[in-house]
């Protein structure tokens, strides 16, 4: 065998391991299920054992574990092989007052609020009232944040198309009420975060101003 022909040998095996690495690869990736969730959430993974009222899946984060997801947070199961198992049914007794179909839209609420729903405004007010009432330096002043967290979910979400997925949801009111329930959860949760700093700077603040000025800053704070 010439020089020529070894060369030629040794591409074409090359070639065949990287064909055979890629289709590996394609097939690994084809034998994904796909769980969808009743919260919104997706997780595209192996389903391992659907036993003892739940799908057991590989975890996402390392293959080597398992993770259980309940039949109760399931909505569906679309396996590789095309097969489609709902776990969800239209039962008014138990509160799943959707029918399949809407329960679709609501979870697409639910995901794109998740995704593209901005809490600001509840983050830097609450902010601004935990450090109003951390620099009261009185104990009652966590009241003011939590306050405020419970007026953040009155006012109604305004929802931008540029977080829509899809256009034609919008006609659908188990989408708005999907997108408007995760919307306000982010709300609160913004809240608690941007009312802890808050607090936090606002006791800071009033501690050091008490050293360096000798005054005593607390305010007296009366409902």
């Amino acid at each position: 065998m010439n020089k020529f022909s070894y060369l030629c040998v040794m591409r074409n095996t090359l070639l065949l391991i990287i064909a055979l690495l890629f289709v590996g690869k394609i097939s690994a990736q084809e034998n994904k299920d796909t769980l969808f969730l009743m919260n919104g959430k997706i997780y595209v993974s192996k389903v391992l054992d659907t036993l003892l009222g739940g799908v057991t899946i590989k975890d996402l984060k390392d293959t080597s574990k398992r993770f259980t997801v309940d039949n109760d947070d399931l909505f569906s199961v679309h396996y590789s092989t095309g097969d489609l198992v709902y776990y969800y049914t239209q039962d008014t007794a138990i509160g799943n007052e959707f029918t399949r179909d809407e329960m679709n839209y609501f979870m697409a609420g639910e995901r794109d609020a998740k995704k593209g729903f901005k809490a600001r405004g509840s983050f830097f007010g609450s902010m601004a009232c935990g450090f109003a009432g951390g620099l009261s330096g009185n104990l009652l002043g966590p009241v003011l944040p939590f306050a405020y967290m419970g007026l953040c979910g009155i006012p109604k979400v305004r929802i931008r198309h540029n977080t829509i997925s899809n256009p034609y949801l919008i006609d659908h009111d188990p989408y708005i009420l999907g997108y408007e329930r995760q919307a306000r959860s982010k709300r609160r949760i913004q809240c608690l975060i941007g009312g802890g700093i808050g607090l936090v700077a606002g006791y800071a603040t009033n501690i050091i101003v008490a050293k360096t000025s000798g005054t005593n800053l607390t305010i007296k704070i009366k409902f």
